[in-house]
Parts: structure tokens; C-alpha cells; sequence
């Protein structure tokens, strides 16, 4: 049976895309740190991550709230896969910190080559086809001790650095630390509840929207995008800093990057115009609350976001709005923008 909060049902998948419907696959590296094979330790585990992408993000924001940058390495990819023009193909993801952003006409610092396989290679779809793989996608979790991908599913990814951060080598005492999925059967509903909405309309809903062909697709990913961000705007209407009370949590970790998104990239981009976060004044808050946390400002980057999914339309042009009520992400230090 399919986990609707983890990855969408693949039936009919073919007919699906051929009537203009975005479908994603599913990752099919599926271990985990903590299985016999792969042990927690320091320094063993390495991430590939590409920034504008929002499911790396996810794992990019548990490696820091979690205390793990300094014990599980990381490559970070160039936002713009690769051209038509590259021997190897085209929309590939590509380790280049050579390569000029059209946004800014620099390099970005983010960028580097790939350390964790040791071989130094250009392109993540090497090492998938290391492992006779076809897949070629990011994030991908890798054990550097063995040379093998252990996982490139980001939800699953997230649950195990959480659950393994203290043998991974945290910084971060386990009394000061987040709990991204709480030892609490109850709680544990909540968020595989909230999950589901959260990927099922926000996640992949914001894809369903921008990426399908057909006009019926989008409107009834656009109509249940909107609904459900009433619906969390609502939930949080009672007080509560987070999503399922007063601690950060998974669902919140997961909901940030479309959320983060949205006003400057998705809005346009994925055609979803509809309305603002800063539209809706509770959700805003919580966006600008998260946004605050230790951790959660450098572990993302708007540029790369914006030069990864405009620099891929049709004129690869990078807008450089918005600029009004001000420029993001410096809006995220303003919770006070959004009026109650």
C-alpha cells in the first residue's frame, strides 16, 4: 500500500503523464543508517543535495537543525542541470562550481565538485549507474565506507538522521536538541496525518500545478494548494508556534521549503497565483518563526532556488523580484509584515 505522505500512487502512471498530469517516481534506494550493512558512526555518511531543490532541502535543513554538518559531509550540486549540449545529456545534475548563475554572472560559493565517492565525478547520474541504477535524481544519502547509496528517499532520509543523530556525532546536546519525529504514538499520528495533507497538496501539489499540461490537472492542483493553505493558516490560528503545538517538528520541517518557495519562485513559476503566504497572516508568522531558528537560514539559498527553476524555462531568464513589501528572504525577518 501506498504511503500518500511519503511518495504518490504510481497507478496507471503512463496514461497519467500522457494526459498531462505530472506523476513523480519513486526512489528506489530504500536502507537505512542503523541496518546491519550501514552502522551509525561520524563521518561515514555523505549527502548529495542540489539547493533550489525542495525535497534536498528538507534533508539539508535535518543535517543543520540536527548538529550534523560537521559529521555528515555534503556536495552541493549546480542549480541548472545540464544542456543539450553536454556529451553526456541533457537535465542532468551536475557537481560544477565553475559555472556561472545567469542571476548573478558569478559562480556560486555554494557549489562544489563531488568529494564523496572519492572519483571526483561530474555527474550524479555516475553514481547510480556505479550500482547499475538508471535513476539519476537528488538527494542521495551515501556511505563512503563502502561506496554505496544507502537511501535516496528524503523522508526517509530526515526520520533517520533524527533518529541517529547522537551516534552520527551531533554538536547539538540531546537535551537542546529538536525531536523531528517524538517518541509519542499520539504526536506520531499528527504528523503522519499532517505529512499526508502536507505532501499530498502543498509538496507535490505545488508540482501537480506548475509541471501538468492539462487545464483540469492544474485547477484541481491549484483549488486543493489553496484549500490547504487555509486550512494550516487556520490550524495555527489558535496560538500555537508550530504545527502541532509547541515544538518544531517534522511536519514543519517538511511544509518549510514550498512555503519558502512560494512567494518569490512558485508564485510565478508553478503558476500559483492565487495568493501570497503573506496573504495569509498566520501561516506568514509561522514561515518568518521557522525561518528564525538556528539552522534553518543556511541550510537554503533563494538564489539557487531562483536561477534552478527559472533558469530552466523556456528563455532561461531569472526574474529578480520580488521587491515589494521587500526583497526576500530578508521578508522572513519581518513576521510583522502580514497583518492580523
Amino acid at each position: 500500500m501506498t504511503d500518500t505522505s511519503t511518495e504518490e500512487d504510481q497507478a496507471a502512471k503512463n496514461e497519467r503523464r500522457a494526459r498531462g498530469e505530472f506523476v513523480r517516481g519513486v526512489s528506489g534506494f530504500r536502507l537505512a543508517i542503523g541496518d546491519p550493512e550501514f552502522p551509525a558512526a561520524p563521518g561515514r555518511y555523505h549527502l548529495f543535495v542540489a539547493l533550489n531543490c525542495p525535497w534536498c532541502h528538507r534533508v539539508t535543513l535535518a543535517r543543520s537543525v540536527l548538529g550534523l554538518n560537521n559529521s555528515v559531509t555534503m556536495d552541493v550540486a549546480f542549480p541548472n542541470r545540464t544542456g543539450d549540449d553536454d556529451p553526456e545529456g541533457s537535465n542532468l545534475w551536475e557537481f560544477a562550481p565553475d559555472r556561472i548563475a545567469t542571476l548573478t554572472g558569478e559562480t556560486l560559493p555554494e557549489c562544489t565538485g563531488e568529494t564523496g565517492t572519492g572519483r571526483g565525478l561530474r555527474l550524479a547520474k555516475k553514481i547510480y549507474r556505479a550500482e547499475g541504477s538508471e535513476e539519476q535524481s537528488l538527494p542521495i544519502l551515501y556511505d563512503k565506507i563502502t561506496g554505496r547509496i544507502v537511501n535516496n528517499e528524503s523522508a526517509e532520509i530526515i526520520r533517520m538522521l533524527d533518529v541517529a543523530a547522537d551516534a552520527l556525532g551531533s554538536t547539538i546536546p540531546a537535551a537542546e536538541r529538536v525531536r523531528l519525529y517524538p517518541d509519542d504514538d499520539e504526536l506520531r499520528q499528527q504528523l503522519h496525518d499532517l505529512n499526508d495533507l502536507i505532501y499530498t497538496a502543498i509538496n507535490n501539489g505545488a508540482y501537480k500545478a506548475g509541471f501538468s499540461s492539462d487545464q483540469k490537472i492544474y485547477a484541481t492542483a491549484f483549488d486543493a494548494y489553496f484549500e490547504t493553505l487555509e486550512q494550516l493558516d487556520k490550524l495555527l490560528s489558535d496560538g500555537r508556534p508550530f504545527l502541532t503545538g509547541a515544538h518544531f517538528s517534522e511536519a514543519d520541517l517538511r511544509l518549510f521549503p514550498t512555503l519558502y518557495r512560494h512567494d518569490p519562485v512558485y508564485y510565478v513559476r508553478m503558476k500559483l497565483n492565487g495568493a501570497r503566504i503573506l496573504d495569509y497572516p498566520y501561516l506568514w508568522r509561522w514561515l518568518c518563526r521557522v525561518y528564525a531558528l538556528p539552522g534553518i537560514a543556511n541550510a537554503g539559498s533563494l538564489i539557487h532556488c531562483r536561477q534552478g527553476y527559472f533558469g530552466r524555462s523556456w528563455n532561461g531568464v531569472v526574474p529578480y523580484g520580488p521587491f515589494r513589501p521587500m526583497p526576500y528572504p530578508e521578508a522572513y525577518l519581518r513576521p510583522e509584515l502580514a497583518a492580523l
